[in-house]
């Protein structure tokens, strides 16, 4: 074999016949595997650079001649590549979601009642232990790596938690994550293996990279995380291959037969990964009870700054993983997981000016001008003051020395005045009443803390904020039409609406010749443009910035009115507080008044509803939504209410376990209501939906129907 090996290697690529091509890119593929393994995991380079050069040309021109014979673990797929002109979008087999936050003890307490609340055994006994797995909170870029057969096959960066950006190429440098999972245990192996955890850079080896950067003239990162979030999404391999970067793992995604065949704990799970030669933070511990809980927290929170990498706070998670899969999620966040973020750092300096900014609905927002300063490890020369309210109630004055912290470590906020630092001649801060982008009225209602631009889309800053978050990744997204380039169509008149958009493909004439738009850039549009003008509901009412209304909350709205005609009609049936549409809104587990006043107010606008009509009339499809495959199960598609007190579980884990199986989980009785479960204590709800003739279950004929009787 090996002078079959060698004698190919002599032939030229124009040499060589198919069956040549197969062994020979076999071979290559192997033989420069064992050569990254050995620069890139052990710092020991086993060829020269121009030898390495060299097997990597011979590769690609082999399946340049031969291109149905490119392997799967082809080199030319892997560090080296050349560079990508993006990353593909993948959908995470199972999501990723983030985690909720406590700030202090009291929270932190109420998030274990919470649980013990939710677990029926652990709420009728309190002496039964619930354990916690707690781990530092890595200040880092989360991603999934999937493993097929022990192989690993695909690197996905968290995304919008439904959908990441493949980044394998870029994660086979990691020494800390393993090409092949090696088993040194008696558990079984899957078949597929989601591992999940977060890419880091040290603090030392951030600190050399910003050097490097100022030597060479580029812009340094602001913090280790920006500097290992830029260092994972380089187009061209070899750059990431050039950085330090780290790999902690910490949870799972997929898991082909379960996680139960693997652990059936969490703390289990961690020592399995630690087996299959993948780092965990050393910091982890086991806690039997929240006193537990708060030591791990103090521990790590003061050697904290001593820790060669950046850590944000603490994360705990029930141990069981079958209490983890009843606890289930609460629309983005497990119930089970929750984060303890640290104190901020705080810091002091000179506030200079108050600038107004206006946001895509038009909320005026003062920023504190602040002299720059330090905190946390990052420069900050601007803050949020929040609103009016909060300068009269700080009195806040231009001229102040103030007391900035960065809130959860991540926005700058000022916290104080220092009183007896003021200069004499200071003067308390006048809230403008005109916005200072247009000059509308800027309007505060009655009981709201915001004052709010009335200018709508004539408002220059409105009609940037809106675009952009039109076309942004959790919304049409729209790649290549980022700010820049929306401010720029805004300015020259090329669009004014959402609708111009779409209307681009007919307008390029006026793209032809500014600056940044050549040929290649102005197809790659049109083709990006082309590829939105179907689009699932859930995105499109979330593209149109409805206040309130996040990704959650949009996909609430189409998953209850599953296509946009309904969601419309019923909008608009709902403008009548009294009408049973009003009420259908309300009751949507997760929305409550204040949110369906804002998308009411929203739908009411003449120049919204102008909006969507010639949006609609140019788009191809907004696709109904379609619910999850639920197989057989009874409850499928159909609205459920709880009432009164549950006895074999909560009323929580009843919700979850409907919405688990396809039902939609309703606060009220409606003519829509399909079943009401009605433990004792069963009042109003009951009477009504007696009334309308919705059938009612009591807790065992409604475990019954699910088959767990």
């Amino acid at each position: 074999m090996k002078t079959k090996q060698k004698n190919l290697r002599d032939l030229p690529e124009e040499a060589l016949t198919e069956l040549d091509a197969i062994v020979e890119l076999k071979a290559l593929a192997d033989e420069i595997a064992a050569h990254d393994a050995a620069y890139y995991q052990n710092d020991a380079p086993t060829v020269s650079d121009a030898d390495y050069d060299a097997l990597r040309r011979r590769n690609s021109a082999i399946e340049a001649r031969f291109p149905r014979q490119v392997r799967d673990d082809s080199p030319s797929k892997r560090v080296g590549a050349a560079p990508q002109s993006g990353f593909a979008k993948v959908k995470h087999t199972k999501a990723m979601l983030s985690l909720g936050n406590v700030f202090d003890e009291d929270e932190l307490v109420e998030f274990v009642t919470g649980v013990r609340r939710f677990l029926k055994e652990l709420r009728d006994d309190d002496k039964l232990s619930l354990e916690m797995v707690s781990e530092a909170k890595i200040d880092g870029l989360s991603i999934s790596l999937r493993y097929e057969k022990g192989r690993f096959v695909q690197g996905l960066t968290r995304g919008d938690g439904i959908s990441g950006e493949d980044v394998s190429a870029n994660l086979l440098s990691l020494k800390d994550i393993p090409k092949r999972i090696a088993v040194k245990s008696d558990a079984p192996l899957p078949e597929v293996l989601e591992v999940r955890g977060e890419v880091y850079m040290a603090k030392d080896d951030f600190t050399r990279l910003n050097a490097e950067q100022v030597a060479a003239g580029v812009k340094p990162f602001a913090n280790p995380r920006n500097a290992a979030a830029g260092s994972l999404r380089q187009k061209d391999p070899a750059v990431t291959a050039r950085r330090p970067l780290h790999f902690f793992a910490y949870a799972s995604g997929e898991i082909s037969g379960g996680i139960a065949q693997i652990a059936a704990t969490h703390w289990e799970f961690l020592a399995r990964l630690e087996d299959w030669g993948f780092s965990v933070n050393p910091l982890a511990r086991l806690c039997v009870n929240v006193s537990d809980m708060l030591a791990s927290y103090r521990d790590v929170a003061a050697r904290r700054a001593l820790l060669p990498y950046d850590i944000d706070g603490m994360v705990y998670k029930v141990n069981r993983f079958d209490w983890q899969e009843r606890l289930g999620f609460v629309s983005r966040a497990p119930r089970w997981a929750v984060a303890h973020k640290f104190p901020a750092e705080q810091a002091q300096t000179v506030l200079r000016a108050i600038s107004i900014q206006v946001g895509r609905t038009g909320v005026l927002t003062p920023v504190a001008e602040l002299t720059p300063v330090t905190v946390g490890g990052v420069v900050v020369s601007r803050a949020t003051l929040h609103n009016e309210d909060e300068i009269a109630r700080k009195d806040v004055r231009i001229g102040d020395t103030v007391i900035v912290q960065r809130a959860g470590d991540v926005i700058p906020q000022v916290v104080a005045v220092v009183g007896e630092r003021r200069p004499a001649d200071s003067i308390p801060f006048v809230f403008p009443e005109l916005c200072p982008r247009c000059g509308s009225h800027a309007v505060r209602e009655p009981g709201e803390v915001a004052r709010r631009c009335t200018g709508g889309l004539v408002c220059p800053a409105q009609a940037v904020e809106r675009l952009r978050h039109f076309v942004s990744r959790g919304a049409f997204d729209i790649e290549g039409l980022g700010e820049k380039h929306v401010r720029d169509f805004l300015d020259a008149g090329i669009i004014k609406t959402p609708a111009d958009i779409f209307r681009l493909p007919d307008r390029v004439e006026h793209l032809r010749g500014r600056e940044g738009w050549a040929e290649k850039s102005i197809d790659n549009l049109i083709s990006a443009i082309g590829r939105r003008k179907t689009i699932s509901l859930a995105r499109f009412i979330y593209a149109l910035g409805i206040p309130q209304v996040g990704q959650a909350t949009a996909r609430l709205l189409a998953k209850q009115y599953i296509s946009l005609e309904r969601w419309r009609a019923a909008m608009d049936a709902a403008h009548n507080r009294e009408s049973e549409a009003y009420g259908e809104l309300i009751g949507i587990d997760g929305i409550g008044g204040r949110v369906a006043d804002d998308i009411l107010s929203f739908m009411d606008e003449a120049h919204n509803r102008d909006v969507l009509d010639d949006l609609t009339d140019l788009l191809d499809r907004v696709e109904p939504f379609v619910a999850a495959d639920h197989g057989a199960s009874p409850i499928g598609g159909k609205t459920v209410v709880f009432t009164g007190t549950l006895e074999k579980m909560t009323r929580g884990e009843a919700k979850a376990r409907a919405e688990s199986l396809g039902a939609k989980v309703a606060g009220s009785v409606s003519k829509k209501t399909d079943y009401l479960i009605a433990g004792p204590g069963a009042g109003s709800k009951a009477k009504k939906a007696q009334d309308l003739g919705v059938v009612v279950l009591n807790e065992d004929q409604w475990m019954a129907m699910l088959g767990e009787a």
